[in-house]
């Protein structure tokens, strides 16, 4: 005997319930005698007798209903995790963390996370929002987030990016500002204007992305404050201290003070899902693909 193997337990299991050897040997599709020596063969595993024999009736010894009650127990843990496994495997179960550049933590975020818990219940989405690009990166990188949404490019070897839009620029003023008053703004009407803009120091793709596009317009913004998250920037233009260049996802952060206005042109930033090149667990591929569903 090699020891008690799950069939075994099965075996025992079904003669228990049946309370005879023949109907037991029927259930299991098979017949009488192997399954009467395989039960013997389990009782001198155990060095225990489990069944009572009698001509017509099995009964169970107290040891023998002991041992019932945990083999029902072993056998629906191991179906259990058999179906546990198979559902992980088909990316319908398991973990998903999720990271965010601040724009699109007020539009694309809540409708990715809302349909991901109708269609994959099961799946756990944990999620951290306001996420610069580099911040992301790194945690990519280190497996601390699956999936990244977030503003490219992103130099990283590691990892590999999805375009999934483009979101045209437009500038946040204070709702009593000038500007306000108007339905379109060029950018080099906001040569004289004090900024609010992303944390520089290639901490923020937004960052260089307005002083690219303040310079092809021929000025170099005045900026007076830097800040990490979409959600202060906007705060600081409210409170007047200043105007912002901003993804036009950012106008779903509706905070009072604040007007949103086109800019001309067609000045744009990309937003993009990153996640590890080697990562093909399923529950990410499902992901991708309801992200892919939102953006069309």
């Amino acid at each position: 005997m090699k020891g008690v193997e799950l069939r075994h337990l099965r075996y025992f299991v079904a003669v228990a319930e049946e309370r005879h050897f023949g109907r037991a040997a029927a259930r299991l599709h098979m017949a009488q005698p192997p399954l009467s020596q395989q039960i013997r063969q389990l009782e001198s595993e155990l060095g225990l007798q489990l069944l009572r024999r009698t001509t017509r009736r099995v009964e169970l010894t107290p040891a023998g209903e002991a041992y019932l009650v945990r083999a029902r127990q072993i056998i629906a843990a191991v179906s259990s995790a058999a179906g546990e496994a198979q559902r992980v495997a088909a990316g319908l179960q398991g973990r998903l963390a999720i990271g965010c550049v601040g724009s699109a933590t007020y539009s694309l975020l809540p409708s990715l996370v809302r349909t991901l818990r109708e269609e994959l219940p099961d799946v756990e989405v944990a999620v951290q929002g306001e996420m610069l690009a580099p911040d992301q990166a790194r945690a990519l990188v280190d497996g601390r987030i699956d999936l990244g949404l977030l503003r490219p490019p992103v130099d990283e070897e590691a990892l590999r990016l999805q375009v999934l839009r483009a979101d045209r620029l437009i500038v946040a003023v204070p709702d009593r500002h000038w500007l306000a008053e108007r339905r379109r703004v060029r950018l080099e009407e906001l040569v004289d204007e004090d900024f609010v803009i992303h944390a520089g120091g290639g901490r923020s793709v937004m960052h260089d992305t307005v002083l690219a596009r303040c310079r092809e317009a021929g000025f170099e913004p005045r900026i007076r404050h830097e800040v990490a998250e979409t959600s202060t920037l906007v705060t600081f233009v409210a409170a007047g201290l200043g105007i912002a260049v901003v993804p036009a996802p950012t106008a779903e952060l509706r905070v009072p003070g604040v007007a949103y206005r086109a800019l001309t042109g067609q000045a744009s930033v990309e937003l993009a899902a990153a996640t590890r090149a080697d990562d093909e667990s399923p529950q990410l591929q499902r992901a991708l693909s309801v992200l892919a569903g939102l953006v069309q």
